[in-house]
């Protein structure tokens, strides 16, 4: 991986390929937006950010500074391997073709609060309206950016509040779940720092205490959100496959990436290919 810093703008060139769209819209973030000339606006630790794709390379542009371009690297997971990653999960001829059917998607590390109050606000819902909530949400309770738009809200904006003050989300009854886990996040009872030190079922132990979190949202917040690469999130597509192509489980060559192979699963199985 290559890279290059001048006057705000990042450009990269990654190991192995990287297709933002897929990545962006595959249902583990929900901040990014495609704009009519074929780039894409997000906004990632309270800055307005500028992505698009230009002879190979990664060009990010928005108010960074040098120092922060290890940050946003990682974010991305352009600094890591995923031409290696990939050699390894092709072992398996199964995963091999799910790979094929979308070979630029990578699992991004994001914050843990916003990973743990998105998924959250996931359940038993659909990506229009999960957006819209989150939206809210960064509108309501955000910091105002200098550039355009709302930063997400920190863990002690909503540990005050009571379930009445958040109706303006529409957010129905995961509304008391979004305030018990920014209770448990701003009085440290969840610690990401701590978490991420943790044995992963400690963790998941750990993050199951939260009113509204269960198994599932759990692994989609140590994947996303702690980084946990060999965690498999599974909701009712990923069971499909599973039960389809793995009934014993992934592969022996995924267990280390399991999470990332899940993403390839999942966008295939979602596309209706039989693999």
């Amino acid at each position: 991986m290559d890279w290059s810093y001048r006057d705000g703008l990042l450009a990269v060139s990654p190991d192995g390929p990287f297709d933002p769209a897929k990545t962006l819209f595959c249902g583990q973030c929900f901040r990014w937006r495609q704009e009519e000339d074929g780039s894409f606006f997000g906004i990632v630790r309270g800055r307005a950010l500028r992505l698009r794709m230009a002879q190979g390379e990664v060009r990010l542009q928005g108010c960074l500074s040098e120092e922060e371009v290890p940050f946003f690297l990682h974010y991305f997971a352009l600094d890591e391997d995923y031409r290696a990653i990939q050699q390894q999960l092709r072992r398996s001829r199964r995963l091999a073709a799910a790979i094929d059917c979308a070979p630029g998607i990578r699992v991004l590390h994001q914050d843990f609060f916003e990973v743990l109050l998105s998924f959250i606000i996931s359940q038993n819902n659909n990506i229009p309206r999960i957006r819209g909530i989150v939206e809210r949400l960064c509108e309501g309770l955000g910091e105002p950016l200098a550039e355009v738009g709302y930063a997400f809200p920190t863990p002690q904006a909503l540990a005050s509040l009571e379930v009445e003050d958040l109706a303006f989300l529409r957010a129905g009854w995961r509304a008391g779940y979004l305030l018990d886990a920014a209770r448990r996040t701003a009085d440290g009872r969840l610690d990401p720092v701590l978490l991420a030190r943790m044995p992963t079922g400690e963790a998941r132990a750990v993050l199951i205490e939260t009113r509204g979190v269960g198994p599932k949202v759990a692994d989609c917040v140590l994947l996303y959100g702690l980084g946990r690469a060999e965690v498999c999130p599974m909701d009712v597509w990923m069971k499909r496959a599973m039960a389809r192509l793995f009934p014993r489980g992934m592969p022996r060559c995924a267990r280390q990436y399991a999470g990332i192979a899940q993403q390839y699963l999942f966008y295939a199985e979602r596309g209706g290919g039989h693999f």
